[in-house]
Formats: structure tokens, C-alpha cells, sequence
């Protein structure tokens, strides 16, 4: 039992680390994208790339990582309220970073991201789909097989 559970949650890391993958080039991409027709400061730039990502991630990580059936209302609004934290501390950090102390933009982008990266993992394996992880069709159709 236990290495099936200790295989399982590889798979799932390994997709989150793919989707987050994804998300990233979206997110970095939007952001050079308004940074090359734009000029804008970072934090603008930053926020529209960043909901793309997120608005990507939840999708993708909902449906085949954390395979959860749950009210997705309910889902959001636990992933808005990390973001609400997250978003203001990492645009202020980026803001200071980029714009105050002239780091490089995508450089404060990417510390950004993996910041992110690790933190919403955890926040989503545990606090989001804790409850209802495998819990979607094609979790239990998985499990019959």
C-alpha cells in the first residue's frame, strides 16, 4: 500500500511540475509579449501575465493532477484567497525588485514563479484538494481498472 501511495504522489508532483511548466511559459510569455508593446512598469505587466497562469494552472491542476471533483466555485475561491496574499506581497517584492533597485525583469519574474511554484503546490495538495483528491471520474474509473 505504501508504494503505491508513494508512487502516486510522484505522479501527481511530476504533473503539477509539467502544468506548472506550462503555466510558466504562458505567464512568461505574456509578460515579454506586454513588455515588448507596452511600457508599462512591472507590476501591470506582471498582474495580467500572472492571472493568465493561474487561471491555466487551477484548470489543468483540478482535472488531472489533484483529479478532484470538487465544487469548483468553492476550489477558487480557496486559490483566490492565496493569491490574494501571494499577488500583492510578490507585485510589491517585483515592484521593489525591478523598478526601485533596477533588477532585471524577467530575472524578478522567475524568482517570482518559484516562489509560487513551491508554495502553491503545498497550498493546493493540502488546503485546496486535500479532501477531495482522486475524487473525479477519471480518477475512479482509474481506480476500477
Amino acid at each position: 500500500m505504501k508504494v503505491v501511495i508513494k508512487k502516486k504522489e510522484f505522479v501527481r508532483a511530476a504533473k503539477f511540475i509539467l502544468f506548472s511548466i506550462s503555466a510558466g511559459l504562458i505567464e512568461m510569455g505574456s509578460f515579454a509579449l506586454l513588455t515588448a508593446v507596452t511600457d508599462w512598469n512591472y507590476w501591470p505587466r506582471y498582474l495580467i501575465a500572472l492571472t493568465l497562469s493561474v487561471l491555466w494552472n487551477f484548470t489543468l491542476n483540478r482535472k488531472f493532477t489533484f483529479q478532484s471533483a470538487a465544487n469548483v466555485p468553492v476550489a477558487m475561491l480557496k486559490v483566490a484567497a492565496y493569491y490574494a496574499v501571494f499577488t500583492p506581497l510578490s507585485t510589491w517584492a517585483g515592484h521593489y525588485l525591478a523598478d526601485k533597485l533596477g533588477w532585471n525583469d524577467f530575472l524578478v519574474t522567475a524568482l517570482n514563479m518559484a516562489a509560487n511554484f513551491i508554495t502553491e503546490f503545498f497550498y493546493q495538495r493540502f488546503f485546496v484538494f486535500g479532501k477531495s483528491l482522486d475524487t473525479n471520474a477519471a480518477a475512479k474509473a482509474a481506480e476500477t481498472k
